[in-house]
């Protein structure tokens, strides 16, 4: 399996649900930040994304958001024990539930597994699951 191919199924798990999803204001420094690690990524050049993210991190050192995009990009870069260390930062920092929830749980599973750690790799995967919360029911 591809480091890339790794990345999506980590944002694929993220889209899955029907449930409430709070975005909190971005401060416009970071958003610039955020821009060019995108189109950095977009163009495969990792290295660049990480360095923007970098960035946004000394300005929003808690953001579960960009705590787990430094996660998935040590995926595709096969950094697994640093991928893994990311994305358990995002968690604690993070809602513990929802799409980044669930994007951090699949993120350490996989690096769990890439380091030969099975036993860890299922765990993690059992506590994609807990990450999804219905929305209130509206009457």
């Amino acid at each position: 399996v591809s480091s890339g191919t790794l990345v999506d199924q980590v944002r694929a798990a993220g889209q899955v649900g029907n449930e409430l999803d709070v975005q909190p204001l971005r401060d416009p420094q970071v958003e610039d930040l955020r821009n060019s690690a995108t189109q950095a990524e977009e163009r495969g050049d990792y290295a660049a994304a990480q360095r923007a993210l970098s960035q946004a991190l000394q300005l929003t050192p808690d953001d579960p958001e960009l705590l787990q995009w430094q996660a998935e990009l040590a995926l595709a870069t096969r950094e697994w024990s640093q991928a893994e260390t990311w994305a358990t930062r995002s968690y604690e920092k993070g809602p513990k539930l929802g799409g980044l929830c669930r994007r951090n749980w699949m993120t350490i599973h996989y690096a769990a597994e890439a380091r030969g750690n099975p036993a860890a790799a299922i765990q993690a995967q059992q506590r994609v699951a807990a990450c999804t919360v219905p929305p209130p029911t509206r009457m």
